[in-house]
């Protein structure tokens, strides 16, 4: 095995980890008002935080974390284009750039799988594909 090929399991597992965190925090931001955020209370804001706190943590320990990041990309698609299309076309001008990176780096995660340093390969009792 090449010596880089020794670093992909550890470094996607530290990659999903990050992102689901990060992603989650965003999620207890919008429930909870926490890290300076606003607590939302329209119906719209809410269901966001929930999708973002669960799959976040789902993402983050590897447990359905395919099924759950894919659900995240799709939220996070969705909310580019509500929210920072109308703004104009490209992310660095509507500041759209953190959706279309979430949706991309969760449909990584949701093409990927979970890995081999996750709850799910842990379950499952076998090495996951990556």
């Amino acid at each position: 095995m090449k010596t880089g090929q020794r670093l992909v399991s550890p470094a996607y597992a530290v990659f999903r980890l990050v992102a689901g965190l990060l992603y989650a925090c965003h999620g207890a931001q919008k429930l909870f008002g926490f890290f300076g955020g606003g607590k939302a209370s329209a119906p719209l804001p809410v269901t966001a935080g929930i999708i973002e706190l669960t799959a976040g943590l789902l993402v983050a320990t590897g447990l359905f974390a395919a099924f759950a990041a894919f659900v995240a990309s799709g939220e996070m698609a969705v909310a580019y284009f509500m929210a920072h299309a109308p703004h104009g076309f490209w992310p660095i001008v509507n500041h759209g750039e953190l959706a279309v990176l979430y949706c991309f780096a969760f449909l990584l995660v949701a093409a990927s799988g979970a890995g081999r340093w996750s709850l799910d390969s842990m379950v499952r009792g076998r090495p996951a594909r990556m």
